[in-house]
């Protein structure tokens, strides 16, 4: 599934070509994606302009005055700007057209994205309750500390709760607990808040490294100019079963936490 760098990746490259284009129109050729598509987006998006387009974890709001189209990609979702005339292909799902001839088009092979709406001034249940944003001030080595205490889940599962701070998924997970030099199984609760921030260091590094590198090449995953990221290259131990540690020299370790496939080196990560 696209992680943070990926969504933002996306949301970098959509921005100057959407933000203060008015909408024409909606055509959705199915009525649901993983969930029912609401009346709204029909309803109230032609004729609206695009204020703005966020990210909130690893949903897209497209903003605009009466409310936000809230979108996810899924497993295999991608969101491109085209030509109004563009050939409808197998599974573009959704097309947003635009004042100015073109169109945004949502394209969902699996259909495990989403789109749905968001009214002016509300926050969308599937928003609510979220942790801050990795990249902002908020987190830092001091908010994971006080988060932790009592907690005796390993480290890996507790970075990547959604209610302790967004985005951080397997991948980035995995490489940043490399970077801190923080064994994956070690109780989160037991982690000392001087470790704390030098997480905190690795994961803010980490992701703006790949956003900057366009994001990590999944299968189905390619960003809105076609081309794939390229932080794959760098991974140091996520996907590297069997491998050795490029720091070290030493077999890497494998193990399922959370059900999430995880490997690390256990002599740089204690």
């Amino acid at each position: 599934m696209p992680e943070l760098p990926e969504v933002e990746t996306t949301r970098r490259g959509l921005e100057p070509h959407l933000v203060d284009r008015r909408i024409h129109g909606v055509i959705l050729r199915r009525p649901d994606l993983r969930w029912p598509i609401p009346a709204e987006i029909e309803q109230q998006l032609p004729g609206k302009r695009i204020e703005a387009i966020r990210r909130r974890a690893k949903y897209l709001l497209l903003d605009t005055e009466a409310g936000s189209a809230v979108l996810h990609l899924g497993m295999s979702g991608s969101l491109r700007v085209l030509p109004g005339d563009t050939p409808v292909r197998a599974h573009d799902h959704v097309d947003i057209s635009l004042e100015d001839g073109r169109l945004l088009r949502f394209n969902d092979p699996r259909r495990f994205g989403c789109l749905l709406w968001q009214p002016a001034g509300e926050t969308h249940e599937l928003l609510a309750g979220l942790g801050p944003e990795p990249l902002e001030d908020e987190f830092d080595g001091d908010y994971l500390f006080q988060r932790s205490r009592g907690r005796k889940a390993p480290i890996k599962t507790f970075l990547m709760d959604q209610g302790i701070v967004v985005g951080v998924g397997n991948i980035y997970a995995a490489e940043s607990l490399f970077m801190a030099g923080i064994n994956p199984l070690r109780e989160a609760g037991k982690v000392t808040r001087a470790r704390y921030q030098r997480l905190a260091d690795a994961v803010k590094e980490i992701l703006g490294h790949a956003i900057t590198r366009g994001g990590t090449t999944l299968r189905d995953f390619i960003s809105p100019d076609g081309a794939p990221g390229y932080f794959e290259q760098e991974l140091l131990v996520y996907g590297r079963e069997g491998e050795n540690c490029k720091q070290c020299g030493r077999a890497l370790r494998y193990a399922s936490i959370g059900q999430r496939a995880t490997v690390w080196c256990g002599n740089c990560q204690r």
